[in-house]
């Protein structure tokens, strides 16, 4: 199977229970990749699919964020797929593996966790992320890339102060997951 396919079946899947935004979304996503076989990559003029992840120590309440060293933003970790990626989430979890520095991390089962639409400055144009959250093994210690200006573990509720609106509806969404609650 292709990337695009696990992509769109991914998408095909994505959102049971979830609101009309996201469902927007997932549509513009399967529009996307149906228009554009080239869609799953950053040479992709209109626009690409994305892998990001949110680093979660759900025993310390906690996420891992990066000050991003090109947008100077707090984000989770996450960017463009490659081509020996296998799948949307395998494309996350290398991400955040290789952003955070942190090995052992596992994906929160359940898939995507959300979707996000950006835009970017040309030639990307726009990020169609998909949004996962991967779980950091006990006493995980992270370690800063090139990527990345800082790391920072920031408890849920700081979130908000330090990290745009997209990243703290992906931290909500993560936390329902967690407790197992859809909204």
């Amino acid at each position: 199977m292709s990337l695009h396919d696990d992509a769109v079946l991914v998408l095909e899947n994505y959102g049971r229970g979830a609101d009309a935004v996201q469902e927007e979304l997932r549509l513009a996503y399967l529009d996307h990749l149906a228009q554009h076989a080239d869609g799953m990559w950053k040479a992709c003029g209109a626009g690409h699919l994305t892998a990001s992840a949110l680093v979660v120590d759900p025993e310390g309440g906690k996420v891992l964020l990066t000050l991003h060293r090109k947008l100077r933003m707090w984000l989770q970790m996450g960017g463009h797929c490659e081509p020996g990626d296998a799948s949307l989430a395998g494309a996350a979890l290398r991400e955040a593996a290789e952003e955070s520095g942190i090995t052992g991390l596992t994906l929160l089962a359940g898939g995507a966790v959300t979707l996000d639409r950006h835009p970017i400055p040309a030639p990307c144009n726009w990020h169609l992320d998909v949004q996962y959250a991967a779980l950091a093994p006990s006493g995980a210690t992270e370690r800063i890339s090139d990527e990345s200006l800082d790391l920072r573990w920031f408890t849920y509720d700081e979130v908000s102060e330090v990290a745009d609106s997209s990243v703290v509806r992906l931290v909500e969404r993560t936390r329902a997951a967690l407790d197992g609650v859809v909204r």
